[in-house]
């Protein structure tokens, strides 16, 4: 016998708008966990609330004399926990940048709201979408009218011993950011080549398109890298 699905409509629609609200935000920012990545995850966060919750229509027989008690919550927990691993794959490092934290983070409040939807408590997940909404565009909408900043990894190598390219390195970084701070110094090359990072905070787009320019024009570097941290 099939059961009656009327019950099931409010989540499922609930949850796909939801996640296609959030989805939407990162799929207009171009990342790979997009539209139709957030709309299954909370999808699949209210289908398996709303499975947990109607235990009762399970396939299965109790023992005689044995009493069944049912906890949504472990599915909760078990949701939450398995999402981790999604969010994972999300984030990636390029040298000293981390990039995709918010993205992870999105996906992680979409199976969130997923399973108020699943667990019928509509209202707080309405709430929870509007909110993540705001924080998502609203809030990324301010931050581009503040005073544009980027912070950028600079890593820069060149011949072990040349303290002439090393001094031109630290002078033209210090053009556009006297504060940048060096990170890391290493040897490699089997000892013949020096690389050196450092963080740098930038001024917009202009300031890194000038200073990679004054790098690149440098005699005697072997190896420069820019990589800009975005979320």
């Amino acid at each position: 016998m099939v059961e009656d699905l009327t019950g099931y409509w409010a989540p499922v629609l609930g949850s796909i708008l939801a996640g296609g609200v959030i989805g939407l935000e990162r799929e207009w920012r171009g990342r790979a966990a997009g539209l139709r990545t957030h709309i299954l995850v909370c999808l699949a966060s209210a289908l398996l609330m709303q499975a947990a919750m109607t235990q009762n229509h399970w396939a299965f027989l109790a023992l005689p004399e044995e009493n069944i008690v049912t906890d949504p919550t472990r599915m909760a927990h078990g949701v939450l926990t398995g999402i981790g691993f999604l969010c994972a794959g999300v984030i990636f490092r390029t040298g000293f940048s981390i990039h995709g934290l918010t993205t992870a983070a999105s996906l992680w409040i979409t199976s969130a709201i997923g399973i108020l939807f699943g667990v019928g408590l509509y209202g707080l997940g309405i709430l929870a979408t509007g909110v993540t909404a705001v924080i998502l565009v609203a809030l990324r909408l301010i931050s581009l009218r503040l005073p544009a900043r980027t912070v950028v990894d600079v890593e820069v190598g060149w011949a072990r011993g040349d303290t002439a390219t090393e001094d031109a390195v630290e002078a033209a970084l210090a053009t556009i950011d006297p504060a940048a701070h060096a990170d890391r110094i290493e040897v490699v090359e089997n000892g013949t080549l020096a690389v050196r990072s450092w963080r740098v905070q930038l001024r917009g787009a202009t300031d890194l398109k000038s200073l990679a320019t004054t790098l690149s024009d440098l005699p005697g570097l072997s190896r420069l890298q820019l990589n800009p941290r975005d979320d």
